[in-house]
């Protein structure tokens, strides 16, 4: 059997074979939770060795992997609470050396992203000697939240600037201008010894009386949410991503007093979705000339941004766009 990366007798807009990329799938990547009677609910992220299969797929410097892990992370984490069929995308495009970064998680669970980085500016901003915050490396610019549901669907998305310093603080700037929910975010991604692993813990705050116990009243609420946000701050990043401590054991140390109620864990996959039918259909939209410009020594190359891998066309058994 041909790779799937190089040209074959199957026409290329019928070969949808995945190219060599990881078959990982994490059960319990995504643990829901609530606090019975109280105004909270929540989802833990652990990655776990998919961060890794996610992140190794480029050799960038670490600083920019641990910020591609952390929206990785995050992104599940919100896909997680919505009801879609589709995907769920963070973007954050600025004027850094880190000019764009994505990540999009299906509502089955796929999940893929990357960071692009601009290697002359990133190599500038690591010579000052202390390690660039999120803010140092997208620059100015903007972060949005989209959840595409398909060509019939209408598209909802959120943008806000990219204002704080941390992808966490960007994400509650997101929260409190466009969606006006309190929340807590915990992001982290690290190299560990057992390779890169990325987590995230997510509260919100639920609005109304729904759900929560009778006579619990405005100051209860309050309360309630203040110490739900205390106890979630003694988390700490090696917590998050110790392989060795259960999703479940995590919650139950900082929430067992507090009601703690698991709902349904999700599963979360290696997700990028490209194939030599995709995108033959992205070079099908191409002239004649443009495609011509593209070809080296009679091949198109294409290299998937997201799990890096470079599909070959030859451009002899392309037809472009007319007119």
């Amino acid at each position: 059997m041909s790779s799937p990366t190089e040209p074959s007798r199957t026409p290329d807009f019928l070969n949808h074979d995945r190219p060599p990329v990881p078959d990982l799938v994490v059960p319990r990547g995504v643990q829901p939770f609530h606090l019975h009677d109280r105004p909270v609910r929540g989802r833990l992220v652990r990655l776990g060795p998919l961060a890794d299969a996610l992140l190794t797929r480029h050799d960038a410097h670490p600083t920019v992997t641990a910020l591609a892990g952390q929206a990785l992370a995050l992104t599940a984490g919100l896909a997680a609470a919505l009801k879609f069929r589709g995907s769920f995308s963070l973007q954050a495009k600025g004027d850094g050396p880190v000019p764009m970064l994505l990540a999009d998680c299906t509502d089955g669970g796929a999940l893929r992203g990357y960071a692009r980085a601009n290697d002359e500016r990133l190599a500038a901003l690591l010579a000052e000697g202390i390690t660039p915050s999120a803010a140092a490396l997208l620059g100015q610019g903007y972060l949005a939240f989209t959840c595409d549901q398909g060509p019939e669907m209408d598209r909802y998305q959120g943008i806000v600037a990219i204002e704080g310093e941390t992808l966490t603080e960007m994400t509650g700037t997101y929260f409190r201008t466009s969606e006006q929910i309190a929340t807590h975010v915990h992001l982290a991604c690290a190299r560990t010894e057992a390779g890169w692993r990325a987590g995230a813990l997510i509260l919100e705050r639920v609005a109304g009386e729904g759900g929560l116990g009778t006579g619990m009243d405005r100051d209860a609420q309050d309360e309630a949410w203040r110490t739900a946000v205390a106890l979630a701050a003694t988390l700490t990043d090696a917590e998050l991503l110790d392989d060795a401590l259960s999703g479940d054991r995590l919650l139950h140390r900082l929430f067992t007093l507090e009601g703690l109620a698991l709902d349904r864990a999700r599963a979360l996959s290696y997700g990028c979705r490209c194939s030599r039918a995709r995108l033959s259909g992205v070079l099908a939209g191409f002239g004649e000339d443009d495609l011509d410009h593209m070809a080296e020594d009679g091949t198109i190359t294409m290299t998937c941004e997201f799990c890096n891998i470079a599909f070959r066309f030859d451009r002899a058994e392309l037809r472009g766009a007319e007119g």
